[in-house]
C-alpha cells in the first residue's frame, strides 16, 4: 500500500466513521450547535438530514461524545445505530443502552414501565437522557409512534426522555406520512447537512492527511482538489474513495503527488458511485 511511500501511518480516507478524523465544517459546525442548543432548551425531539455520504454518522458521534464530556449538564446517552426495530425491540435496545436489567420476554407494557421508572429516577439525579436514533428514515410507523409515547413522560419542567433523529432526506418523506403527524409536530428544531463547499473540502482532504501522519508539501494538486470536488460533489464519503483511488495510482507511478490525470482516473474508475450528470461527463472527457 502506499502509506510508506507518502510517509503515512494510517489510511487518510477510510469510508468508516471515524471520530479520530473528525473534520468539523461550517455544516456540522451549524448543526451541532443546533442540536445542542435544542436539547438544552429541553425539546424532545430534533432532526438532522442529510445526502449519504455527508457525515451524519459521525456527526451522530460527536454529538454523543460532547453529550458525555460535559459536567455543567449531567447527560446519560443510548444510541440505536440499526433502527430497524419493532417498538418493542427499540424498548430492549434502550433498556439495555441504559443498563437495566429486565426480562427479555417481559410484554411490551412491562418494558414500557421499567423504561419509565428509569427515566424518572435519572429525572431525579438531574440527569438528562438523550437517546440517539441513527438512520432513522428506516424507523417502522409503528416504532415512531412508540418513540412518541415515550417522549411523552415529563416532569412539570421538563422531557424525561429527549430523541435526537439522524436520517437520510427520506426521513422528511416519512415523517410528512399523516400517521407521523402527532410526533412532526413535536420537532421543533432541524438541522439539513449539505456537501462541502470548495473551501471546505480542500481543508477537509488536508485535514484528514495531517491526521493520517503527512507532514510534506502539498500531495494534491490544484487541479486535482478541483476534479476530485467536482466529481464527488462535496460529498465527504464519496471523496474520500476517489481521494484514496487517486493516492493509490499515485503510488502505482512512483509519483510523489497527486495530479489531475490521477484524479481523472479514479473518476472514471469510480462512475458507478458517482452521480449520473458526472458520470457522463467523466466517460466523455476519458474516453
Amino acid at each position: 500500500m502506499y502509506l510508506e511511500h507518502f510517509g503515512l501511518t494510517e489510511l487518510p480516507f477510510g469510508i468508516t466513521p471515524d471520530t479520530g478524523f473528525t473534520f468539523v465544517s461550517a455544516a456540522h459546525r451549524e448543526a451541532l450547535a443546533t442540536l445542542l442548543l435544542a436539547l438544552d432548551a429541553g425539546e424532545g425531539f430534533v432532526k438532522v438530514t442529510g445526502e449519504v455520504g455527508t457525515g451524519k454518522t459521525l456527526l451522530a458521534r460527536t454529538l454523543l461524545d460532547a453529550l458525555q464530556g460535559r459536567t455543567d449538564r449531567p447527560c446519560v446517552t443510548a444510541y440505536v445505530p440499526n433502527p430497524r426495530l419493532t417498538s418493542r425491540e427499540l424498548l430492549r435496545v434502550l433498556a439495555d443502552e441504559l443498563g437495566l436489567k429486565f426480562n427479555r420476554r417481559a410484554a411490551t407494557r412491562d418494558l414500557y414501565e421499567v423504561v419509565a421508572a428509569a427515566l424518572v429516577e435519572h429525572a431525579r439525579a438531574a440527569r438528562r437522557v438523550v437517546l440517539v436514533v441513527d438512520e432513522a428514515q428506516a424507523l417502522p410507523p409503528d416504532t415512531l409512534e412508540g418513540l412518541r409515547l415515550l417522549s411523552n413522560l415529563e416532569t412539570g419542567k421538563r422531557k424525561l426522555l429527549q430523541v435526537a433523529l439522524f436520517g437520510q432526506c427520506e426521513l422528511d418523506t416519512v415523517l410528512r406520512d399523516p400517521a407521523c403527524r402527532s410526533l412532526t409536530s413535536r420537532i421543533a428544531f432541524a438541522a439539513r447537512l449539505r456537501p462541502l463547499g470548495r473551501t471546505d473540502f480542500a481543508s477537509y482532504l488536508l485535514h484528514r492527511l495531517r491526521v493520517a501522519g503527512w507532514r510534506g508539501p502539498p500531495l494534491l494538486s490544484q487541479p486535482s482538489l478541483w476534479l476530485l470536488h467536482w466529481a464527488s460533489g462535496g460529498v465527504p464519503r464519496r471523496a474520500n474513495i476517489l481521494a484514496h483511488k487517486a493516492l493509490m495510482l499515485a503510488y502505482g507511478e512512483g509519483c510523489w503527488r497527486v495530479g489531475a490525470h490521477h484524479a481523472l482516473a479514479a473518476v472514471r474508475d469510480s462512475r458507478h458511485l458517482l452521480r449520473p450528470s458526472v458520470a457522463a461527463a467523466a466517460s466523455g472527457v476519458l474516453a
